[in-house]
């Protein structure tokens, strides 16, 4: 089992100048509270339940732990949790079993920290995209040029092209929702972007919602690729078996392919029987870069 943060180290740094009566007593709530978050984490504690446990109102418990550590108790509370659910995974558990070891109701909830999701109404689909407005625009990233289309709800498209490929590349995101309605809006998708593809901004206060479009089976696989941690892979079939349906390994592969929001919703993460890499939408060579930057990533990070 993970071990627990030094919570003497923790408590030293949030240590105050002043050592007054008032200080003194800010000073051993903020260490209780921590104790309490690092002793009791799989259980992902509350604030109120925190405040109720200590004596205090909410809102002042989070001041005083604000003001001193720098975080809120929420926050603190998933850096315990995270830091706890990638020993486990870099122990090998499967992700569904690191979400109940870590205290948390299910898989979807451990990559929730950073992605939200939703799906657009079936109608939506159905009528192809009418009456949906779509904002895109072409963005350098560390995979050639990231097309990001984004509605008011959400990113909701993500591909990538090579200089000079842009056209053929929006042609195939826009012929997806061939009724929908787009607009060219950089200053709009660019924000989207850097936090897409620059790792510091990847945080768990802040995270990135995407929106789903497309049929329920598509939808369900799609939150099934939310869940395989960076670092990881899986494999048709195995998804298959997750959906409950192990013989469905084919009709899995289609949706995949159909995955309209490429490296956020990690379709790249998933291969072969044998472990081959298998096909890209956006080609091989495209998804053997962004599995050499994701394990790059996970290393300086691990």
């Amino acid at each position: 089992m993970p071990s627990s943060p030094n919570i003497s180290a923790i408590a030293k740094q949030a240590s105050p100048i002043s050592v007054g009566p008032e200080a003194e007593a800010d000073y051993r709530i903020v260490r209780e509270t921590l104790e309490r978050i690092t002793m009791h984490w799989r259980e992902q504690p509350s604030l109120e339940v925190l405040a109720q446990e200590i004596g205090m109102q909410p809102i002042q418990l989070q001041r005083v732990f604000s003001r001193w550590a720098g975080i809120t108790p929420k926050q603190f509370l998933q850096a315990i949790t995270l830091d706890n659910a990638k020993a486990l995974l870099r122990d090998s558990a499967s992700v569904l079993e690191t979400s109940y070891e870590v205290g948390l109701s299910g898989s979807g909830r451990l990559h929730d920290l950073f992605v939200t999701h939703e799906a657009m109404t079936p109608g939506v689909y159905r009528s192809r995209g009418s009456g949906l407005t779509i904002r895109y625009g072409f963005h350098p990233c560390p995979f050639g040029l990231a097309l990001v289309m984004t509605t008011d709800k959400g990113l909701a498209g993500l591909a990538f092209a090579d200089p000079g490929g842009e056209e053929d590349a929006l042609e195939d995101m826009c012929n997806r929702w061939p009724a929908a309605s787009y607009v060219e809006d950089k200053g709009k998708t660019a924000p989207v972007a850097d936090q897409i593809f620059n790792p510091e901004n990847w945080e768990a206060e802040t995270p990135l919602n995407v929106v789903f479009i497309g049929t329920d089976f598509e939808i369900r696989v799609w939150q099934t690729l939310l869940k395989i941690p960076m670092g990881k892979a899986t494999t048709y079939s195995d998804i298959a078996t997750q959906l409950g349906n192990p013989k469905a390994s084919r009709a899995v592969g289609t949706a995949v392919g159909k995955n309209p929001i490429s490296f956020v919703v990690p379709c790249h993460r998933v291969l072969g029987r044998s472990g081959t890499l298998c096909g890209y939408h956006w080609g091989l060579t495209r998804k053997k870069a962004i599995l050499g930057w994701e394990s790059g990533v996970s290393s300086a990070n691990g």
